[in-house]
């Protein structure tokens, strides 16, 4: 099974985990097959856990920057590093990561990892607007407790299931620059964002990409993709393509699935980067 979740750190019934299921037609084609919504991280995790093989690409970070790592003389080594984060709150979390960010001059408050320059993504010590260290606080251990292989991080207990960090903003700038084109804001949910929308779906179906792959959809799914203003479902979609380019890259060289071979082991990488 291919995949891409789009997350949250604390998913409602109103804002829910979404994850895309595709499967390959052929070798430049992605068929999407269905959408799942998970209101809990309970019910996602057991999810997970459930499905026998996949690969899947998920949107929230899978290490932290090595300078803040370093800085707060934490485990260098991942697994351990993600058992030490994992054992804090997130109150714990805020005031460590806002302490840091505090003795640093304006310009340069937060940490980055290697990926977020080339992938233009946010800074995964963020802890609001988008609150992406919650993110991985919630969502790399459960990874671990499906046992999932996160490639050049970790092996699993199931090599069979495998998980990559993706980020939609990355493929969404490629085809429409820097239109937005969502918004959980009622009031910001325009018609200027649903046309975004509209093109953006007109470009992945036209394989218009770098990935080299494109989209099939029904007239159904496509009209949904586009009237979903919060772009939850359409950015699960953005994910799930990053995670088929990366199954095609399974064999490449270094930890595989297109991950460049000189990949900080700490900080992980976004695939497509």
């Amino acid at each position: 099974m291919l995949f891409g979740c789009d997350f949250s750190s604390a998913p409602t019934a109103r804002k829910p985990i979404v994850v895309a299921v595709g499967e390959m037609a052929d070798t430049h084609r992605v068929v999407l097959t269905g959408l799942h919504r998970f209101s809990s991280l309970e019910t996602w995790g057991d999810w997970l856990r459930g499905t026998p093989a996949w690969v899947g690409g998920f949107d929230f970070p899978f290490g932290l920057p090595r300078e803040l790592v370093e800085h707060l003389q934490w485990p260098t080594a991942w697994s351990a590093l993600i058992a030490r984060y994992a054992a804090l709150s997130r109150a714990e979390i805020r005031d460590t990561f806002a302490a840091f960010c505090a003795a640093r001059p304006v310009g340069g408050k937060f940490a980055h990892r290697a990926t977020d320059a080339p992938a233009g993504s946010s800074p995964s010590m963020k802890w609001v607007n988008p609150p992406v260290a919650y993110m991985l606080h919630a969502g790399v251990p459960r990874l671990l407790a499906a046992g999932a292989t996160l490639p050049g991080l970790h092996t699993g207990t199931h090599k069979d299931r495998i998980a990559l960090e993706a980020y939609p903003g990355l493929l969404a700038r490629e085809l429409i620059g820097r239109r937005s084109y969502k918004s959980d804001d009622l009031a910001r949910q325009s018609p200027e964002r649903e046309i975004a929308r509209a093109d953006l779906l007109a470009a992945l179906e036209a394989g218009q990409t770098r990935l080299g792959l494109r989209l099939d959809l029904t007239a159904a799914q496509r009209d949904a993709l586009r009237a979903d203003a919060k772009g939850d479902e359409l950015d699960a979609v953005l994910c799930l393509l990053q995670a088929a380019w990366a199954r095609q890259r399974a064999d490449s060289p270094g930890p595989g699935y297109g991950l460049p071979q000189a990949m900080d082991p700490l900080e992980g990488w976004i695939v497509s980067a």
